[in-house]
């Protein structure tokens, strides 16, 4: 494995966390990684919403196959995770 260490801001959570995924995460991955920590646990599940990754401060949402390593990211950014309506 070779971590990816990351700071989420998941949508509806008080709490920054970090987080790792791999470099060869999915931003689905990376998403569902995030989730774990803050869904069913601070955050309500919305059954039928899609949870989708960006980096902070920007309004483009990562693809959802895009894998780490190809996205541009560094170490400890800071990625916001929201519920979306599905495509």
């Amino acid at each position: 494995m070779n971590p990816f260490p990351f700071i989420s801001n998941f949508q509806g959570d008080f709490v920054l966390q970090l987080v790792l995924a791999d470099m060869t995460s999915t931003m689905d991955e990376v998403a569902a990684n995030a989730a774990y920590h803050s869904v069913g646990r601070r955050v309500v599940a919305q059954p039928g919403k899609d949870i989708r990754v960006r980096k902070a401060g920007n309004e483009d949402f990562f693809p959802r196959t895009m894998k780490v390593d190809q996205s541009g990211l560094k170490a400890m950014d800071c990625l916001e995770i929201l519920f979306v309506d599905p495509e």
